[in-house]
This record gives structure tokens, C-alpha cells and sequence, in this order.
């Protein structure tokens, strides 16, 4: 079975996700809810993390973890197995209470950590446990938009990220989280990249930099074959034009709509490149253009043999450029 790679290093923000074994229930009352916290702050004293945000969720829970020391590992170890020992106890049972290992995506922290507090803090309103994320008792939203601060949350790297008071970025914290309520932004796990990295395309390389050697090569990793060496939007839009013998201009302009066509797919396929890069790159097409480009040419690809036969040759020449 595959595995999920590891990344641990200083200074590193994590979101971390835990999940019941077969999607069964891992909290039971609010005493069960308090002692996974108790457990989080053990954790916290023992090996010196930041949590920036939580919520617990009947059968997983979200940690956006900031590690100061390389040791994210041992952080959920004790956490997960102090938990796991006392649900056993409590409740007469035996054998695992999670399901596989937890999962842990390395977060680009300037550009995601804020993004991220709001899809965690929302979870329950898009779960339809609660309609204003302030009724959840489980979470630390309260944490952000309130005077009071409990002990296990530190709010101040996110809300200095308004660049305000901390009175008035608790306001503008509250209405950003709002703004999300309406269900019509994109969720920032969408652009997670191999599983485990949500950031820039530098970002993502400077990440897979810090993996160990030969590391990667390993079969049993997940994504492994993704996060051998990602490319950039402007790489496709080189080999593209390499490919049909064009320039630059050429490629991106309205006279040559399969050439950036092509290039929108393969950009979407293997780029982290973001909608707005690719409009950019491809002559200030609208969203809304792309995203019917887009369709366009899956369709197209469905039905035409010799299109999916240059994608493919594209795709192998890319293979070369990724190493």
C-alpha cells in the first residue's frame, strides 16, 4: 500500500488531518472533545509546537501546526496514541481508533495559512452541523473573533496578516471568514500538490529540496512519480511552442486557438500554476473563457485519437524537462 511522504524540518506549518478508522466516530461526549485538547497541550509543553487553529469534528479533526524543531512525528504520535489509550479504556475497546497514519500537508505559510484558518473554521457550517461557524464549541474560531484567547490557540501570525489592531483584525478576520459562507470559493485542498504541498511553484521545489535522496525513487510512496520535479506554466508554454514549431506570441495569441488550447490543458495537468497565472500566460484570457476553453477540449480529446497522441508526445517531451 502507498504511503504518504514525510517532510519535517524547522520552521515548518503543517496542516495535519486525522481520520476515524472505516470513518467511525473518535469523539463521543464533550469530555471525550476536552481530553484530545488536553492532550494537544501536552504536546504543545512537551515538544514546543504552535497551533495557529483546530477544529475537531465528530469522526476526524484539522491542525494547522507550525513546528519550530523538526519533530512534527512525535507531536501526533503523542497526541494520537495518548487519545487512542484513553478511548480504549474508556470504552472497553481494543485496536486502532484512527484510520492509517494522519495526514500532513506542508503549508506555504504566507500565502495559505489564512486561507487555510477559513476552510477549517467552516468545516462545520459546510458539514451542516451549525449555520454560523461561532455555534461550533469545537474549534478555535472563537479564538480569532473574540477578546478572550484560550491558551492552546495562538491567533496572532494570522490576525496580523490584516495589518491592523488586533481589535480591528478580529473584524476583518470575522468578515473574511463571511465571505466564504456563500460556498462559491474554490477550496484551498484543491491545490494541494502530490498530496503534501500547498504553495507557490518555488515553494514546492524549495519543499521537495529538503526530501531525503533517493527517498522519492521508493515505489511505495504516494504521488511519487508528482513530486519528482514540478514544472511551471512557462515551461509547458516552451514546449508547446517547441512542439509545433512556433513562437511565444504565436502561441498565445487568438489566431492559434488549438495551440492554446493545449497549452491550457497541459498546464492544468502538470503545473500548480494558478487560473490566474494561466490566464496571464495565455493573453489575458478571462476566467470565464478558460474554464469554456477548457471543456472544449476535453471533449475534443475524448474524440480525437491524433490530439491525444500529440498531448501525449508533449506530455513525454515535458517528462525530459522534469528530469
Amino acid at each position: 500500500m502507498a504511503r504518504p511522504l514525510r517532510i519535517q524540518f524547522e520552521g515548518a506549518v503543517y496542516h495535519v488531518t486525522g481520520r476515524g478508522n472505516e470513518r467511525k466516530k473518535i469523539y463521543y461526549s464533550k469530555r471525550d472533545y476536552e481530553r484530545f485538547k488536553e492532550y494537544i497541550a501536552e504536546a504543545k509543553e512537551k515538544y514546543r509546537f504552535v497551533l495557529h487553529g483546530y477544529v475537531l469534528m465528530t469522526n476526524h479533526y484539522h491542525l494547522l501546526i507550525e513546528t519550530p524543531e523538526k519533530n512534527l512525528s512525535k507531536i501526533m504520535h503523542h497526541i494520537n496514541s495518548s487519545y487512542t489509550t484513553y478511548t480504549n479504556v474508556k470504552r472497553k475497546r481494543s485496536g486502532h481508533l484512527f484510520q492509517g497514519r494522519y495526514k500532513a500537508i506542508v503549508v506555504e505559510k504566507d500565502n495559505y495559512l489564512l486561507e487555510l484558518s477559513r476552510y477549517l473554521h467552516l468545516n462545520p457550517v459546510r458539514a451542516k452541523i451549525v449555520e454560523k461557524p461561532e455555534d461550533y464549541p469545537y474549534s478555535s474560531y472563537s479564538s480569532y473573533i473574540s477578546p478572550h484567547c484560550e491558551a492552546l490557540v495562538t491567533r496572532s501570525v494570522i490576525l496580523e496578516m490584516f495589518r491592523t489592531n488586533e481589535s480591528e483584525a478580529r473584524k476583518q478576520y470575522r468578515t473574511f471568514l463571511e465571505a466564504g459562507l456563500d460556498g462559491a470559493m474554490e477550496s484551498p485542498m484543491m491545490k494541494v500538490y502530490g498530496g503534501m504541498i500547498l504553495g507557490s511553484l518555488d515553494f514546492i521545489k524549495e519543499i521537495l529540496g529538503k526530501v531525503e535522496e533517493g527517498e522519492l525513487e521508493k515505489e511505495a510512496i504516494s504521488y511519487r512519480k508528482a513530486l519528482q520535479a514540478p514544472l511551471g506554466a512557462d515551461e509547458v508554454l516552451s514546449a508547446v511552442c517547441k512542439h509545433y514549431g512556433i513562437s511565444r506570441e504565436e502561441a498565445t495569441s487568438g489566431g492559434r486557438g488549438e495551440v492554446r488550447k493545449m497549452c491550457l490543458y497541459l498546464m492544468k495537468k502538470y503545473t500548480v500554476a494558478t487560473i490566474r497565472e494561466i490566464c496571464g500566460l495565455l493573453g489575458g484570457l478571462k476566467y470565464e473563457a478558460l474554464a469554456k476553453m477548457y471543456q472544449r477540449f476535453l471533449r475534443e480529446l475524448a474524440e480525437n485519437s491524433q490530439l491525444r497522441k500529440e498531448a501525449e508526445k508533449i506530455g513525454k517531451a515535458l517528462s525530459n524537462v522534469r528530469g
